[in-house]
């Protein structure tokens, strides 16, 4: 008999605020019975713009004032000093066991913080840690890690971290301010475009006492301290001598809860806990890093992996297609109860997730286009075919959140935001946008015939069956998909179908995943499928995803090539929001100028995770609000016969 862990009914709700900042994050809070329909952060917002003014003056004043236990990008962490545990760990988890993941793909390089190579994510996740971790049940609230205490300036226009003095690396050696300063200097200088992206507004980083350093910055910007907070901190001594923008297969030594144990390049790779972490104590930590071994084994084909699951090599298998999650499940193991099924429920944005067109190509340049391109795309009909009809389609880029933009004209705050860039908005971002529906049917006539009036407009006609423009050039391009996206294949062939009713020739180009992160670092594609992921306090990553920087510079997230100063106006506006009203008023502005830019081909997403996995591993019945994500699995696990 299969083992359901998570019902789908019966929320259960608690709301509390206090003027001192603790608890006013709106939780709800989750048991496997009672936990798949949630509270939406709507109720959070609600209280906490009521009350944004009051705390933020109350946390302003206190944060200025001393160094404390952790920093909230708003108001105050939920936490209080000397916390036991993270709300969502177990303290109490026995330690022990092996987790076996499957990840597509391959890796070249044990190198994760430059732009060459291909390397596990795995390292960053349980080799290094930062001056200060993440808590996954707040928007954005950090707690000290390798720091003890952070402390900033009246206007955060400073921040200082000092060191706790049992902090270490792997090999036993401590963790210095010569490290701290040298890791910032060394990512921002020459790291991945992630970390450089952010070191320019760095005025000066200094050692200030025996354990503690100080980072001055340039501009106004009030999440900087929190993502110096968050760099991850190398041991010097380890790159002495080597280049740090080469690719390398050399094991680095970190101060997480986990070392590289074995590995074969391409094949797989095992995490060893470690029995002397320095901060196995920690309340951040109690309740965490419970597996003593976590392997990642690699494929070149996601039905592969699902394949080992089902035989036993695998732990765990995250399920994307909701057909497969209803009838996929019948193989022996889960029949015998040795599979557990759990649904995840989470309270974080969708996401952008879908088809990318590059902008950086003639072809896209016309808003026109890629307007017809969306009305071509049978959102309706392919998510009857391929997941009977139960996929929510991703309408914003902040879909299932308080943050999403509302429907109709843009109200109030976000359209004196939008109106002085009035000029340069594409239509819809201040009028409002939504995506076209079809009836269902395989035709699509009525978006069809849209579409030949904007292409025509835009200067394409059908000439003897083919689309061309007034060159006589076809209108025709390649969609880049990795060799193991069986899913987006599916899409893209039926997709191509309608494409070629309007005269338009859209192939497939499938890749390995080494060739595919080099093309889309590189910007070398027509179209491609994309996906980000993105939180309840978007900051400064949203230059990295949408700046004009992107444009040109490989590497970014900018894969639609977009260049919207109305864009880069709304993430200024969000670094430098004082409450909260403000900020979500910029993070809707955004999202307007997103998604009525019409760079992405939407199709779905789920506000539950699907998890399947083997009936000895175990989390706890307290849910994180980002539920599934990083910092969840296998961070707060465990095994148990």
């Amino acid at each position: 008999m299969m083992l359901y862990k998570i019902s789908r009914n019966s929320p259960s709700k608690k709301m509390k605020y206090s003027l001192d900042g603790l608890d006013t994050y709106g939780k709800t809070r989750f048991t496997r019975g009672n936990v798949a329909q949630m509270t939406r952060v709507n109720s959070w917002m609600v209280g906490i713009v009521a009350l944004s003014a009051t705390i933020l003056c109350l946390n302003n004043g206190l944060a200025a004032a001393e160094p404390r236990h952790g920093i909230a990008m708003y108001g105050d962490v939920a936490l209080p000093e000397g916390f036991s545990a993270l709300p969502y760990a177990n303290p109490d988890a026995p330690k022990g066991g092996k987790l076996v993941l499957g990840e597509s793909g391959g890796f070249d390089s044990l190198h994760p913080f430059i732009l060459k190579g291909r390397a596990p994510w795995g390292i960053r996740a349980h080799v290094f840690e930062s001056l200060l971790g993440r808590s996954r049940d707040e928007a954005f609230s950090l707690y000290g890690l390798l720091a003890e205490t952070v402390e900033v300036g009246p206007e955060r226009e400073w921040a200082e971290f000092t060191l706790r003095k049992e902090a270490r690396f792997s090999d036993g050696s401590p963790v210095t301010v010569e490290d701290v300063l040298w890791s910032f200097e060394v990512l921002g200088t020459k790291g991945h475009p992630r970390y450089t992206n952010a070191w320019p507004k760095v005025a000066s980083a200094k050692q200030t006492g025996p354990r503690s350093v100080r980072f001055t910055f340039k501009v106004k910007d009030r999440e900087l301290p929190l993502i110096m907070g968050l760099r991850p901190i190398l041991r010097k001594a380890d790159w002495e001598g080597r280049d740090f923008q080469a690719s390398s297969m050399e094991v680095p030594t970190g101060s997480g809860p986990y070392v590289i144990d074995r590995f074969e390049a391409g094949r797989f790779i095992t995490f060893k806990r470690n029995p002397d972490y320095w901060g196995r104590n920690l309340g951040f930590n109690k309740g965490r890093h419970n597996i003593d071994i976590i392997q990642y084994d690699y494929f070149a084909d996601g039905s592969v992996i699902f394949e080992a699951f089902k035989a036993g090599v695998l732990s765990t298998h995250r399920e994307f297609n909701a057909v497969n999650w209803e009838n996929g499940y019948d193989f022996p193991d889960a029949l015998a109860g040795k599979v557990v099924k759990s649904v995840i429920p989470h309270q974080r944005p969708s996401g952008i997730r879908g088809f990318v067109m590059n902008t950086r190509r003639d072809l896209f340049t016309d808003w026109r286009v890629r307007e017809a391109l969306i009305l071509a795309f049978n959102f309706e009909f392919i998510n009857q075919t391929l997941n009977g009809g139960g996929e929510k389609r991703v309408t914003s880029y902040f879909s299932n959140s308080v943050l999403a933009m509302a429907p109709g004209m843009a109200q109030g705050r976000v359209a004196g935001l939008l109106e002085p860039f009035q000029a340069e908005l594409l239509p819809g971002a201040l009028e409002g946008y939504e995506l076209p529906r079809s009836d269902g049917s395989k035709r699509n006539r009525h978006n069809l015939r849209r579409a030949v009036g904007l292409l025509k407009q835009a200067g394409w006609n059908v000439q003897g069956g083919v689309l061309r423009n007034q060159e006589g050039k076809a209108f025709e391009f390649e969609v880049l998909l990795k060799s193991s996206a069986s899913e987006q294949e599916a899409i893209i062939n039926i997709y191509s179908n309608a494409l070629k009713r309007l005269g338009i020739n859209a192939k497939i180009v499938q890749v390995d995943a080494v060739q595919h992160k080099e093309r889309m670092s590189d910007y070398d594609f027509d179209m491609a499928f994309y996906y980000r992921l993105l939180s309840l306090s978007p900051g400064n990553e949203q230059m990295f995803y949408w700046g004009h920087r992107g444009v040109s510079t490989p590497g970014t997230r900018n894969h639609m090539g977009m260049n919207s100063p109305a864009a880069e106006a709304m993430i200024g506006r969000m670094l430098d929001a004082r409450d909260q009203l403000d900020f979500v008023a910029a993070v809707k502005a955004l999202d307007r100028i997103l998604i009525s830019g019409r760079y992405v081909i939407p199709i779905w997403f789920d506000a539950n995770s699907r998890l399947a996995h083997r009936a000895a591993f175990h989390f706890p019945e307290k849910l994180p609000v980002y539920g599934d994500w990083t910092g969840f699995l296998p961070d707060v696990w465990w095994y148990s016969e």
